[in-house]
């Protein structure tokens, strides 16, 4: 997922707050989500502002089990690393993982997971989900965006 609308005005990129409609984008992803009846065992968050936000509204409306802040998930992130996290929690075991990040990480990270599609476009608010397997490539399932 990328975060949801932010603001310009603050002293770092860090630190860009969520303005009124990303709130509402965040609020509105989760609860879509929820109504698709998604439940997470693992939030990967990116230590910005704006993503720390989005996802707590999110989480707000669907369940997350935990929650871990990854210094990698900035925009500059390195996609093969985040891919193999996500490739190393399901060998694991945990299965279901959202990661709130950035532009342009997101669509590089959905290119490193499904390199047999061009990734889609992630306006603010919108969540590509992949189902991921060890043996393959992973399988762009949907793309939901926020209005």
């Amino acid at each position: 997922m990328r975060h949801g609308e932010a603001g310009f005005s603050a002293s770092s990129d860090f630190n860009r707050v969520l303005t009124n409609y990303g709130i509402k984008q965040s609020n509105q992803a989760g609860m879509w989500l929820k109504g698709q009846g998604y439940q997470f065992e693992l939030g990967l968050v990116s230590p910005y502002l704006r993503a720390q936000q989005t996802f707590t509204a999110l989480s707000s409306h669907v369940n997350v089990a935990k929650i871990e802040t990854d210094q990698f998930l900035v925009p500059g992130g390195n996609s093969s690393h985040a891919a193999g996290i996500l490739t190393m929690l399901l060998a694991e075991g945990t299965e279901n993982v959202i990661v709130v990040s950035h532009l342009p990480l997101v669509g590089y990270l959905v290119n490193e997971l499904c390199p047999q599609i061009n990734p889609p476009m992630f306006p603010t608010a919108a969540i590509a989900c992949i189902n991921l397997s060890l043996d393959s490539a992973g399988k762009l399932e949907w793309f939901y965006q926020a209005e």
